[in-house]
């Protein structure tokens, strides 16, 4: 399940899920199932205010185990995720090679890579491949910043390569998944890199 931490933007995020936590059980579920039908047959970017509020949502979905009640009937699409038996609407982020694909609900992998289809796979494979060294630049130890000629120009350049990737993420890759799932979520930010998603531009 998401954590709220405790900086500003998180105890934002969190004031904004309580109206969730107000909703009753058999309210929650319903919201939620009409929210999938309307995620349906789309690639959603993380930033999108729609995939915002149903991630605040899931948070207190898993919280009082909702999906396990089987109060309503989630959209004949959707499958259970293995990892929570939640609806299954999964994420790709930069950390794909680590976690796989995520999962809205309890934000462990829904979706093994190794369980995606062999082309598929090798193409995200070989995208993250490329994003990894990119992000690495936001975090450089010191001696390593120092030992660069201009590490502000390196940053720079960092972001404006992560854009570039981030834009091939979308265009690329994201549609050969909705092949695969009723709808998908994509990370459409580094905020290492201070790349925001409205610098995003597919």
């Amino acid at each position: 399940m998401e954590k709220y931490g405790d900086s500003p933007l998180d105890r934002l995020w969190h004031e904004y899920s309580l109206v969730f936590r107000d909703f009753d059980d058999l309210t929650l579920a319903r919201w939620m199932s009409q929210t999938l039908g309307q995620l349906q047959g789309r690639v959603w970017r993380l930033s999108h205010p729609l995939v915002g509020s149903y991630r605040l949502a899931a948070h207190w979905a898993m919280e009082r185990q909702i999906w396990l009640k089987r109060l309503v009937s989630i959209p004949l699409a959707y499958t259970e995720a293995p990892c929570c038996r939640a609806p299954l609407l999964p994420m790709l982020t930069r950390d794909v090679l680590e976690s796989g694909l995520i999962c809205q609900h309890c934000s462990g992998t829904a979706v093994p890579l190794e369980d995606l289809p062999a082309d598929l796979q090798n193409n995200i494979r070989l995208w993250a491949g490329e994003y990894g060294p990119v992000h690495a630049v936001a975090h450089w130890d010191e001696a390593r910043q120092r030992s660069d000629l201009d590490y502000d120009k390196a940053l720079d350049e960092a972001a404006e390569n992560s854009e570039e990737l981030l834009v091939r993420l979308s265009v690329e890759i994201m549609p050969r998944l909705l092949e695969l799932f009723p709808a998908v979520v994509w990370e459409d930010q580094d905020e290492c890199l201070e790349v925001r998603p409205e610098d995003i531009e597919p």
